[in-house]
């Protein structure tokens, strides 16, 4: 995910445009009450005039007259000021919220092949301190800039009406004021980007050694990781002191060239009062427009880094939703069939993951699974045989070959009515920050609790949650970090249970599990394998030897095939695992 040098500006946050379209009703309000709020601030300059003019030299009436005005001018003031304030708060709440949804839709989307390069970290900075940008933008850099634009145009104009000699010193200023605003938002934009990517480098460092904890703790790493992300936290405050150096160099030339002009052309006021070409009330009003314009102006350098800084963020959340997800449905898929039979076919299968193209996962892959059957993968790590699982749930697609499902090319059906025929018990399964009923039920949601707990039952799991607090509502910390490895392989083994799925992948299934637990959960598995489609993938043999078939594999090849018993006849390699396991051959 590479920021887009040849965009302009801030041509990112068109970005936005769909997220406000739902709520223009109240963008329109809001408007509205910012005009009336700009209106009724410049009126405020020609209500001082005639406090001034008329109410000193009008005596206590034209005094009173003068200071009723004033005052309703101020409360109409209020009243926009405050209901502009909450609809574009209310706006930026909506927006920000909708806008995080879109990306995390999206990034659910996206294939394992994008995760492979992108950092985690690195996206949740972006859903939250980026969006959070995005969402001050509309919630109120936006409305503030619009205030300032009209209000110092209509200072300007005002100026003119009261003074055009006072005026034109203020406009022979003024490109000094604006000259600072374009030179320095290229350069605001580009800090802005890199101070949001340190941020996010920091994120990514603490989600790993945060998600590695006990291992980091174990190895007595903690000294490394503290310097590591001291560093990162370094490079972060470096980078944010560059923009808010250039942030202050602009303010600075604004204020200085802005407020300067004013001192002058107060001075050149004075003696035009002085010498009677002026009135007091109208210097005074000159003052607030001059006042009001330099304001606006040193306003308007400030969010224009704010806009920036939005623009730099929607950039990088562009960037994830231009992602493509590189497994999607096809146009027209082609429906499997009904009632499924869970016939598995791969055809001459080559694969390459993305991020190690010099090496075949697979290589020529060649394996007919027929309903029912029960087919276990062994061979030595790294032989390709997780990768048979990832094809056949079209994580990936094969650069060669096929593999079909019930006659039906996987590339060729929706990916999500193929997986829903598919439940899978991986060798590290990934609990949720849920309660146990909620995470055995991940696979069928509307399951009744009856159901959940039958399953629970049949995967040995039913006894420890029982003495869990609160048994089937115990809420699991993030990644089920409350749990042994074998009580989270349960879990698994539960929730592919209550699945029911056609086709049971198997992938180190019980790998966790004691002795015990082992014997009880083979039974169990053994018996939702009846009638299924199985794929198991095992290191330990003994898990194995009763499967229909079991397939050797190395080096992404399929060497030996064949039951328990002829593979150790046969030799090879299984013969040498299971020597080493059993002591047979």
């Amino acid at each position: 995910m590479n920021p887009n040098p040849t965009r302009a500006p801030i041509a990112s946050l068109r970005l936005l445009l769909p997220q406000l379209r739902p709520y223009l009703p109240r963008a329109i309000g809001a408007g509205v009450a910012l005009l009336l709020a700009a209106a009724m601030t410049l009126a405020i300059g020609q209500g001082l005039k005639g406090l001034i003019d008329n109410g000193f030299s009008g005596g206590a009436e034209g005094l009173n007259g003068a200071a009723l005005a004033m005052g309703g001018i101020v409360a109409v003031l209020a009243v926009a000021t405050s209901a502009r304030y909450y609809l574009v708060s209310w706006l930026g709440e909506r927006v920000a919220a909708d806008l995080r949804r879109r990306v995390f839709d999206h990034v659910l989307s996206l294939s394992p092949a994008f995760f492979e390069t992108a950092r985690t970290g690195d996206i949740l900075s972006r859903m939250t301190a980026d969006v959070g940008l995005l969402q001050s933008l509309i919630g109120s850099a936006i409305s503030m800039g619009l205030r300032n634009a009209l209000t110092g145009l209509g200072a300007l104009a005002m100026l003119v009406a009261t003074s055009a000699k006072l005026a034109g010193i203020m406009l022979v200023v003024l490109p000094l004021v604006v000259a600072p605003l374009v030179l320095f938002g290229r350069r605001e934009r580009r800090l802005s980007r890199t101070a949001q990517e340190r941020v996010a480098d920091l994120a990514a460092t603490a989600e790993e050694a945060l998600n590695g904890l006990r291992i980091v703790q174990a190895f007595t790493h903690e000294p490394q990781d503290r310097k590591r992300f001291g560093e990162e936290v370094e490079r972060s405050v470096g980078a944010a002191l560059r923009r808010i150096a250039s942030r202050t160099a602009l303010i600075l030339a604004v204020i200085l060239f802005g407020f300067g002009a004013i001192t002058f052309s107060l001075w050149v006021g004075g003696q035009d009062v002085v010498a009677g070409r002026m009135t007091g009330g109208e210097l005074s009003a000159f003052v607030f427009y001059a006042v009001l314009l330099a304001s606006s102006g040193a306003t308007m350098s400030e969010l224009w880094g704010e806009i920036q800084r939005a623009a730099a963020a929607a950039d990088r959340l562009l960037e994830i939703l231009a992602a493509k997800p590189a497994i999607a449905a096809p146009a027209h898929p082609v429906a499997l069939p009904v009632p499924a039979a869970g016939r598995l076919a791969f055809e001459e299968v080559g694969f390459r993951y993305p991020t190690r193209p010099d090496t075949a996962a697979l290589d020529g892959f060649s394996l007919i699974v027929e309903p029912g059957e029960t087919v276990a993968l062994v061979g030595p790590s790294g032989a390709g045989k997780t990768t048979v699982f990832q094809l056949l749930l079209r994580f990936y697609d094969p650069q060669a070959g096929r593999v079909m499902v019930d006659g039906v090319d996987v590339a060729q059906a929706d990916p999500a009515a193929l997986r829903a025929r598919i439940g899978i018990v991986p060798q590290d399964p990934a609990i949720f920050s849920a309660s146990v009923a909620e995470n055995i039920r991940y696979g069928r949601p509307d399951a009744t609790d009856a159901e959940v707990r039958a399953a629970a039952e049949a995967a040995a799991a039913d006894g420890f949650i029982a003495r869990l607090p609160q048994g089937y509502d115990t809420h699991l910390g993030a990644r089920g970090v409350t749990l042994s490895g074998g009580q989270r392989q349960r879990i698994a083994i539960a929730r592919a249970i209550l699945r029911d799925a056609p086709i049971l992948l198997l992938d180190e299934a019980t790998s966790a599990l004691d002795a015990e637990s082992e014997q009880a959960v083979q039974q169990a598995l053994e018996a939702l394998s009846r009638g299924r489609t199985t794929l198991v993938v095992a290191h330990r043999l003994a898990t194995v030897r009763n499967a229909d078939r079991i397939v050797v594999m190395e080096a992404g090849r399929i060497v030996a095939m064949g039951t328990h018993e002829a593979l150790v006849r046969e030799g090879g390699l299984y013969a040498r695992l299971a020597a080493l396991q059993f002591g047979e051959g």
